[in-house]
């Protein structure tokens, strides 16, 4: 949407200069200064296809730059005094860019917003009031449109800006549900089959085959859960309750607890923190022992959000978190610490042998 607004920018651009043409040809007899007014015309005819180039070039939108156009058409707008003569200005001529110069006000409002549209008419209606001597009428008059249209243009593109995001998002968050449905269906046809054979067969063999049976069971419970729940999705910067995600992951074994209120998070954080406690159980799961048990506990101090997952299970020596770095298995180094330090927080893992493992991951509010 913002090249199509650049682009009626220049449109306007295009046309008004073709108006303050024909007009410098018509009154040009009537000028103080002729060769003035058509060396004021010149200098619009090359801005203009400079600043189209520029501004259709993502590049070029700067503030310095934006404000050179505003400046150029300003000057034009006072050097009316250096093209007509006192009785014509008097009588309420219009300045040798005329319509011209509103140009620049439409530029700022496509890239700043209203406030942005306003500076920007405030500086070429200022320019106007000089040229003329006084706020007349007219004056007024032009002051008024070059104000409605900063304003009101500048807040119809922000409007049109945020419909966009909105329409872009409900599209991707379609797409995100669409991918989840068709990882889901993949899981169920292959995953979650095998699992369910694995512990249908354990528990026919007996033995350590019936161990290995229940953990299938129960990671085959867990994966059910995970692919059947709702996908939880939101546009970038907009905020999610971490409830949503954790509460979910109650289950045999597992024990969650949460604040009564809403625990919001900016959603790209909220998800965040709740792969890291996802990866977590996970590695209870792996490497805890089959007889471990977990607890999720969430607190949120107004500051900051912290999440403790801890287990029961035979622990590990801290050494061990190297080793595995070293080895290339990045589970914990990655998928955990890494992963809440790309969101901004942090997280900390302390274990033993024999004494279970805890980790603790902290975001703090924006």
């Amino acid at each position: 949407m913002a090249g199509q607004l650049w682009r009626i920018v220049a449109l306007y651009r295009v046309v008004t200069l073709a108006i303050a043409a024909a007009l410098i040809i018509r009154d040009h007899d009537n000028f103080l200064h002729p060769a003035t007014g058509f060396l004021m015309l010149a200098v619009m005819v090359v801005w203009t296809p400079v600043t189209i180039y520029c501004y259709s070039r993502g590049a070029w939108r700067l503030p310095w730059f934006i404000a050179a156009d505003v400046g150029v058409a300003a000057l034009l707008v006072l050097s009316t005094r250096l093209v007509e003569s006192a009785a014509r200005i008097n009588s309420g001529a219009p300045t040798v860019p005329d319509f011209w110069a509103g140009a620049p006000v439409l530029a700022c409002a496509v890239a700043g917003g209203p406030l942005a549209g306003l500076a920007g008419a405030a500086v070429i209606s200022l320019a106007d009031v000089v040229e003329r001597g006084g706020l007349s009428e007219s004056t007024f008059g032009s002051a008024a449109l070059l104000l409605i249209v900063g304003g009101i243009g500048g807040y119809l593109v922000q409007l049109g800006l945020r419909a966009e995001e909105a329409v872009a998002s409900a599209a991707r968050h379609e797409a995100a549900v669409a991918e989840r449905e068709r990882i889901a269906r993949g899981i169920h046809d292959s995953v979650l089959q095998v699992l369910a054979l694995v512990s249908r067969r354990g528990q026919e063999l007996g033995g350590e085959a019936a161990e290995l049976g229940r953990l299938a069971a129960e990671q085959e419970s867990a994966l059910r859960a995970l692919v059947s729940r709702p996908a939880i999705t939101g546009p970038p910067g907009s905020n999610l309750d971490l409830r949503a995600l954790l509460d979910p992951l109650n289950g045999p074994g597992v024990t969650v607890s949460c604040p009564a209120q809403p625990v919001m998070l900016r959603h790209d954080t909220a998800q965040a923190v709740a792969a890291a406690v996802t990866e977590a159980l996970g590695n209870v799961t792996r490497h805890a022992g089959p007889q471990a048990r977990a607890w999720v506990l969430v607190e949120d101090d107004g500051l900051a959000v912290i999440v403790t997952v801890r287990d029961d299970g035979i622990g590990f020596a801290h050494a061990r978190l190297a080793e595995a770095a070293s080895a290339g298995r990045l589970g914990v180094a990655q998928a955990i610490v890494g992963r809440l330090r790309d969101a901004g927080g942090e997280a900390s893992i302390t274990s033993a042998p024999g004494q279970g493992t805890e980790v603790e991951l902290r975001v703090r509010r924006d």
